[in-house]
């Protein structure tokens, strides 16, 4: 079988078995199509000639390409997925990124932004507008659950609970979880819930979608990022603020004020605790700093 077919048939596997979102997908579908090009050019369209000798030659290429030991660790990591399918599909009789070398990659701390930062992040939506009051609960919403943008923009009318607080995000591999609402989200959900309600556009009412464009269908995630970048304008924040940095800030004010990582493992719905205790090296840092402010020794 070519290797195109075999790449479409993987990417269904990915879609049908492991449920991920389709945004994940394209990334692979990107990246795997790549390497596909890549063999095309050596006359390579078939499982046949998949050596070791090939990945190293393709993972130069990245290299020489200009793209950053992260890049190249994602395609390559992309790469090493594909290949072990292809063992387990027997189109392959063993898998040659088993000795590929990983590229050494420093591990990039969070930037969460400061608390008063954040607050003024969050109140600066206009709440006198329809589209202002989307805007603040949406930004309220993020910081207040951690959620990837993603399920933020996914989110429904039903996967808010006010009663209870909570909101059911569902994340990578639609993995549902459950997360705690803070009073102010609750409220500015209430609020622009209330808007909603009262608005004559029937399309954006009768779709369900919590946060719905126009047309009723579920925002993009490049306008939740103009969201952001559009009250960090606001606010005066001159340091860069993108979306995911409201998670990252959800995580570590969570911490130093002193939830246990595994709480905040789950709320951010990390499969693996090595994931989250990246956040750690962030509140040590806070802990020095309150060391050396308060002890009469320091």
């Amino acid at each position: 079988m070519r290797l195109d077919s075999l790449l479409d048939t993987y990417l269904a596997h990915l879609r049908v078995e492991r449920g991920l979102a389709p945004n994940t997908l394209a990334a692979y579908g990107q990246d795997l199509g790549r390497f596909v090009r890549f063999c095309e050019k050596r006359r390579v369209t078939t499982t046949g000639k998949l050596d070791a000798a090939l990945v190293g030659a393709y993972s130069a290429d990245l290299a020489k390409s200009g793209l950053g030991p992260r890049s190249t660790g994602r395609h390559l990591s992309a790469l090493r997925g594909l290949m072990k399918f292809l063992v387990r599909e027997g189109e392959l009789k063993s898998d040659p990124t088993a000795l590929a070398a990983r590229p050494k990659t420093g591990r990039r701390l969070p930037r969460p932004l400061a608390e008063d930062a954040m607050r003024e992040l969050l109140q600066a939506p206009e709440a006198s507008s329809l589209r202002g009051l989307r805007d603040r609960s949406m930004l309220s919403l993020c910081y207040s659950a951690g959620l990837r943008v993603s399920e933020l923009v996914g989110l429904r009318l039903g996967d808010i609970d006010f009663r209870r607080g909570v909101v059911a995000a569902f994340g990578k591999g639609q993995k549902r979880r459950l997360v705690p609402l803070g009073e102010v989200a609750l409220r500015d959900l209430e609020l622009y819930r209330s808007a909603l309600a009262g608005s004559k556009d029937a399309r954006r009412l009768a779709s369900g979608v919590l946060f719905p464009s126009a047309r009723g269908r579920p925002l993009t995630r490049q306008t939740f990022w103009k969201i952001v970048r559009r009250a960090a304008l606001a606010a005066g924040l001159a340091d860069k603020v993108h979306p995911h940095r409201l998670r990252h800030s959800f995580a570590t004010h969570l911490l130093t004020g002193g939830a246990d990582l595994r709480s905040v493992q789950a709320m951010l719905g990390h499969a693996d605790v090595s994931t989250t205790e990246i956040y750690t090296h962030v509140t040590r840092d806070h802990v020095r700093k309150a060391h050396a402010r308060s002890h009469p020794r320091a």
